[in-house]
């Protein structure tokens, strides 16, 4: 792919999830994850009703008149998005992959983030950190991370969401909003996303093929695992080898939606073929209410 579709590719991605952000997901976003903080925004006379705890003391004694310090809540927040980009990812049976569906729902959080003047940072994983995105606000920014998540070539092939989230602990000191853009097709994340859990607003984004919890009996079917190279042939039109494997792929999202509830974190299933935008939409007014 030349540079020129590179661009129209980054720039049609940019039209949709844009739109998609300014007429629909703006306000529900800003209504959705609150500020961090109380930050301090003037100094009035006393009204009646007023926190005695207020009370500007200098400016009281300085005018004979009571005065009170005034806050209002701090609006900018961090926004990190946690991309995997394993081989696992690239995979759809539709008309786009898992991977294509992540951008795009990674571009819309992101436009709606700087649409409320927040900054957005990335972190693009396999099984070790591949790329990280130092928050920063603007449109150049975003185009950046939309370009990296669409077209950046791991080194690596397996996925490890608990190294991803003990290096976010790391280098991300400020509390933020995260969200985890993954399959999910792994475990072991559970201690070090009860870390980040306390830390930051952690929001789980599972997408997912429809082909991947149930396969068909198509009878012996050549495959290979993307994120090993390892191949073999599988019978599916044995009972228990479809049983073995939807085991498999039940157990995996048991694990994700068992520790996303038990901690107390909200958690999105996306299938590749459905409407995201419906699936945000709905979180969003969940997280209003």
């Amino acid at each position: 792919m030349n540079a020129t579709e590179i661009i129209k590719r980054i720039r049609k991605i940019e039209i949709k999830t844009r739109g998609l952000s300014k007429n629909i997901f703006s306000g529900e976003y800003h209504s959705a994850f609150k500020g961090m903080g109380m930050s301090f925004a003037e100094v009035r006379t006393y009204k009646y009703g007023d926190e005695v705890k207020n009370i500007d003391w200098n400016v009281t004694a300085k005018t004979n008149e009571p005065h009170v310090k005034v806050f209002e809540e701090e609006r900018e927040l961090t926004v990190m998005l946690l991309i995997d980009i394993s081989k696992s990812t690239f995979f759809g049976t539709k008309s786009k992959l898992k991977s294509e569906i992540t951008a795009e729902i990674s571009a819309v959080l992101a436009f709606s983030a700087i649409t409320n003047n927040d900054k957005v940072g990335a972190i693009l994983f396999s099984n070790k950190i591949e790329k990280f995105i130092t928050p920063k606000k603007g449109k150049k920014h975003i185009l950046r991370i939309i370009r990296e998540i669409i077209y950046f070539n791991p080194e690596n092939k397996g996925t490890d969401i608990g190294m991803a989230l003990k290096y976010l602990n790391n280098v991300n000191k400020k509390r933020s909003i995260v969200f985890i853009l993954s399959d999910f097709l792994t475990k072991d994340y559970e201690t070090p996303l009860r870390i980040a859990g306390k830390k930051h607003d952690v929001i789980g984004i599972h997408i997912f093929d429809q082909a991947e919890y149930k396969l068909p009996a198509a009878g012996l079917v050549k495959i290979m695992d993307s994120e090993t190279d390892k191949k073999m042939i599988l019978d599916t039109s044995s009972k228990s080898t479809r049983q073995k494997y939807e085991k498999w792929y039940a157990a995996n999202y048991k694990y994700f939606k068992n520790i996303f509830n038990r901690l107390g974190l909200d958690s999105i299933d996306i299938q590749v073929k459905d409407d995201y935008a419906l699936a945000l939409h709905k979180f969003f007014k969940r997280r209003m209410k």
